[in-house]
């Protein structure tokens, strides 16, 4: 099975209605170069910032951001991985990917599990915590030309979610994700492979742009790997778009080839 995904690396600004018809834009350009499949970047109709995503946070049933994507999906028959938005539901605010097929309809969605707390010494403080609650549920969903597993960002540093959905048949990890200029440089990279590799699934990594003006500045550099650890695409700061074939075939072959999955000792892991 081959077919073509869209990855879009967008600027985010504070204007939300202006955000959204960026992504709207990056939609249809991603669409008329052939993709079957368009991921959007975490957070990508609001600044990454936690002081501000409970004036951004939308509900499901009346978001204007998710109408605008179910609206493309159904015009353009395409599938949408969401990125992600600030979900509020019953006064609580998620980090929230939502995932639509091409009739329109939300298929599944994602809450980011493992929230971004840190403190780096003469780097990045950011305290996610302090707005969002985190998801409980590993994502892994069916689509007619993969089974796919989806998580947000600091998700994709804990090994055990990614072999989770690995167990759950995915073959293949997209990860909306911010990065920020301390741990990108030195992580971003490094994360891509090593999943794809342990796992021997392809890893489509979505970011936004850099923006040098926000109080987050993201470190861009979308990322498509291939499940031999391979990097099949990847991009610098600026905006911009990757179009990739996949072909799932690899998939079957590294496995075969390599067979870690089938070589693990379940028998003492624990």
């Amino acid at each position: 099975m081959k077919f073509k995904i869209g990855v879009c690396q967008m600027m985010t600004t504070e204007d939300k209605l202006s955000n959204i018809c960026t992504a709207q834009r990056f939609i249809e350009e991603a669409v008329k170069r052939g993709a079957q499949i368009v991921v959007l970047p975490e957070m990508f109709n609001c600044p990454y910032d936690s002081d501000l995503f409970q004036g951004y946070a939308e509900r499901q049933h009346d978001s204007i951001t998710l109408k605008m994507l179910k609206e493309e999906a159904i015009k353009h028959k395409v599938h949408i991985i969401g990125g992600s938005i600030p979900e509020i539901d019953a006064g609580k605010i998620y980090n929230t990917s939502f995932i639509i097929n091409s009739s329109g309809e939300i298929i599944a969605k994602h809450r980011k599990m493992h929230l971004f707390d840190v403190q780096v010494e003469d780097g990045i403080s950011f305290m996610e915590s302090k707005t969002l609650s985190s998801g409980d549920n590993v994502t892994v969903i069916d689509t007619k030309f993969a089974r796919i597993g989806v998580c947000i960002c600091f998700d994709i540093r804990f090994p055990e979610l990614c072999r989770l959905m690995i167990e759950q048949g995915a073959q293949i990890i997209i990860v909306p994700a911010s990065f920020n200029m301390t741990t990108g440089p030195m992580h971003w990279e490094t994360l891509f492979r090593a999943r794809a590799i342990d796992n021997q699934v392809y890893m489509i990594g979505s970011a936004p742009a850099t923006n040098r003006e926000a109080s987050y500045t993201s470190y861009g550099n979308s990322i498509v790997v291939d499940p031999w650890g391979k990097i099949l695409a990847r991009l610098d700061s600026n905006e911009g778009l990757i179009i990739q074939e996949l072909n799932l075939e690899v998939v079957r072959e590294v496995r075969e080839q390599l067979p870690l999955i089938k070589a693990r000792r379940l028998d003492i892991y624990n």
